[in-house]
């Protein structure tokens, strides 16, 4: 069953991604005008142009990510940590294995954090955890490329329990559970983008794992957010951002894969 959830979110999402909607919007524009249907065609592709321009103009990605980013606020150290977790996302694969070096995206703070926080705690235990999201590539994985990056930093990866299975954040949770098998009494503390924390901690919720939210990564300009600019790749860039993971907690919370804590 979670098989059957991970494909099909996968391939729905191919025809809701805003970057791909304006794509199929503009294919259909042209074939209209092919075909001599001008004025559908005029009114498709001006609706393209008309999206254009907002995404352009407008930061519409931040202020869906703002409402996730600024749920949960860093928090106060504790001095007694009993387990750091943190999400894979920060590796690109893809590169990494093409170039046989460690390549990291814009994500790379959750790894840092990670690295930070477990020389801060030594005597907690370490979890990484993450496969590959890829549809059809599953050789190469988020953990392998986690387990160069410590290693090279200078910890000891026989202390760091790698979690190379799972393939989104659902499997993130269940699988490490299952190899952490984590006590009520002791205190974790969860590390992912700011923007995915809700969703993340909503499954360690419906899993009875509770976790101290670390968020990093943050995307958004809190202090200037109703501002114009003409950035488009940006924009866009954080508006599929957005889009995916509010589909995602909509997605979640209907399959009961999560729960709304506080």
């Amino acid at each position: 069953m979670d098989s059957l959830f991970f494909w099909i979110s996968k391939l729905a999402w191919l025809f809701v991604a805003p970057d791909n909607v304006l794509l199929l919007m503009l294919t259909l524009g042209v074939i209209l005008l092919w075909f001599g249907k001008l004025k559908w065609s005029k009114i498709v592709l001006s609706v393209v142009l008309l999206l254009m321009l907002v995404i352009a103009l407008f930061p519409v990605g931040e202020w869906l990510l703002y409402p996730l980013e600024s749920k949960y606020s860093r928090p106060e150290l504790p001095k007694r940590i009993d387990g750091i977790i943190v999400l894979s996302g920060a590796e690109n694969t893809k590169l990494s294995r093409s170039w046989g070096t460690i390549e990291l995206n814009s994500a790379a703070e959750r790894d840092i954090s990670f690295i930070a926080l477990s020389r801060r705690y030594p005597q907690a235990k370490l979890v990484f955890t993450g496969g590959s999201g890829s549809m059809i590539d599953q050789s190469t994985k988020g953990a392998d490329i986690a387990k160069m990056l410590f290693l090279q930093q200078g910890l000891n990866i026989d202390q760091i329990i790698f979690e190379r299975d799972s393939r989104n954040s659902y499997e993130n949770v269940i699988f490490s559970h299952k190899l952490v098998q984590p006590r009520p009494d002791e205190k974790w503390l969860l590390i992912t983008t700011a923007w995915h924390m809700p969703r993340s901690r909503g499954i360690f919720c419906k899993s009875h794992w509770d976790v101290i939210p670390y968020p990093v990564d943050y995307r958004t300009q809190r202090d200037n957010l109703f501002r114009v600019e003409l950035d488009f790749s940006k924009n866009l860039k954080l508006l599929v951002t957005g889009v995916k993971e509010w589909l995602g907690i909509v997605a979640y919370s209907l399959s009961g894969k999560m729960d709304n804590c506080s």
